[in-house]
Order: structure tokens, then C-alpha cells, then sequence
């Protein structure tokens, strides 16, 4: 039985990782390297310098983490509203919920500062229950540390969470915490592992997913 829901963001509920995508490519061109899918895999969920930790040793740099952390957030803050949309089913399945009267909130690996720039840009932010973000936890995806403390803000246990998840690490910290996993990967991320996910979805607007929901409000007794 489901009673609460916490989304992941970068990837899954806007298309983020293109973006990022492009901020490791412009900060390794300036060091005459290149980013790849293979290095955006181990970042991903990753927080802060952890994530950064793991393109300095994929690309053998002689940077500073927290020095190469700056320089990455400043090119990602100049890119960010500008390139930011949403991903496809996102006001669909986002209505869905709060006609559901679910509640629900946000697990991103994240700095605050770029959530407190994403969310007002949406019409539903103060609908969320709670909001976690790469600031809040010491161990980033996969480690479980994240989906734990969104089932505290839930107030429910982690076996009655479900958690949507767009990346291996992702789901592998909500797997771990005992969360119904569902995965909806995207371009960055369909070739990796989803063990464990109780569903893989196509999108947000997948009906196997909507299926685990509590029924709309909308539809009466």
C-alpha cells in the first residue's frame, strides 16, 4: 500500500541532465578533455564533490574539488532558466497526484540554491510535503541515506514509499531503503542497471505507474 511519493528531479521531472551535460563538457574543454556518457553515469546522484571527485579521477585533473565544484555550479547557474523544461507528462502526472491526495515531495541530489530556482518556476512547488536536497544528506545515491529521510518527512515507512527514479544510482539508494522503486529512464540513462526497480516505465504518463496510485478524488467513491 502507497502512502506517500518522493520524486527525484534532475532528470525526472525536468530535462536537467542535458544541461549538465553541457556545463562538464564546457568545464573540460577548458582543460582540453571532453565529457562523455560514460563519466555522467558515475556522477549521477552523486553529491556536490563526491560527483566531482569522480570526473577528477576519470579524467586523471590536477584540480581541487570544492575549486572545480565552483567553477561547474557558476557555468550551470548562467545556463540553468535558460535551457530549463520539463519532462514530457510532467503537469499530467504532477495533477495526478494532488487529485490523488497523496503527499508527496522532492529527494534531489541538487544543491538547494538551484531547487530554490527550478521549483518557483512551477506552478505546483507549495504542494510539496518536504523538499531534500544534496545539502541535506552526508552520503549521496547510492547510498540509501536520502529516500530514509524522505520517509521520516513522510512520517510513513520506506515499504509503503514508492519513489520515482530516472538513474541507476537513484534507484539503487531507493532500492536500498526499502522504497517501491519505479524507474522511468531517459536518453542519458536507458542502458543502465535497474535491479530490484518494482517497475520500469516508459514515461511519467505510463499507466502501470498511475495504476499504483490512490484513486483520483476526481473520479468520486
Amino acid at each position: 500500500m502507497i502512502h506517500g511519493v518522493a520524486l527525484d528531479m534532475d532528470g525526472l521531472l525536468f530535462d536537467t541532465e542535458r544541461i549538465y551535460f553541457q556545463v562538464g563538457d564546457v568545464v573540460l574543454q577548458r582543460r582540453g578533455k571532453r565529457f562523455c556518457n560514460a563519466l555522467q553515469t558515475r556522477m549521477m546522484g552523486r553529491v556536490g564533490v563526491h560527483a566531482i571527485a569522480e570526473m577528477i579521477a576519470f579524467h586523471q585533473l590536477g584540480d581541487e574539488p570544492v575549486a572545480l565544484l565552483e567553477e561547474s555550479n557558476e557555468v550551470y547557474g548562467e545556463l540553468l532558466l535558460e535551457l530549463l523544461r520539463p519532462m514530457p507528462g510532467l503537469a499530467e502526472f504532477v495533477d495526478r497526484l494532488i487529485a490523488s491526495r497523496i503527499k508527496f515531495g522532492l529527494a534531489t541530489s541538487s544543491q538547494r540554491k538551484f531547487v530554490d530556482m527550478i521549483l518557483p518556476t512551477t506552478d505546483w512547488h507549495t504542494e510539496l510535503e518536504f523538499i531534500l536536497t544534496g545539502d541535506d544528506v552526508t552520503h549521496g545515491k547510492p547510498h540509501p541515506e536520502m529516500y530514509l529521510k524522505a520517509a521520516d518527512e513522510l512520517g510513513i515507512e520506506p515499504t509503503n514509499m514508492l519513489v520515482l527514479e530516472d538513474s541507476g544510482n537513484g534507484a539503487a539508494a531507493a532500492i536500498a531503503a526499502g522504497a517501491v522503486t519505479v524507474a522511468i529512464p531517459n536518453e542519458h540513462t536507458r542502458d543502465q542497471a535497474f535491479e530490484g526497480a518494482y517497475l520500469i516505465a516508459d514515461s511519467l504518463t505510463d499507466e502501470r505507474l498511475w495504476s499504483l496510485l490512490p484513486p483520483s478524488a476526481r473520479d468520486g467513491p
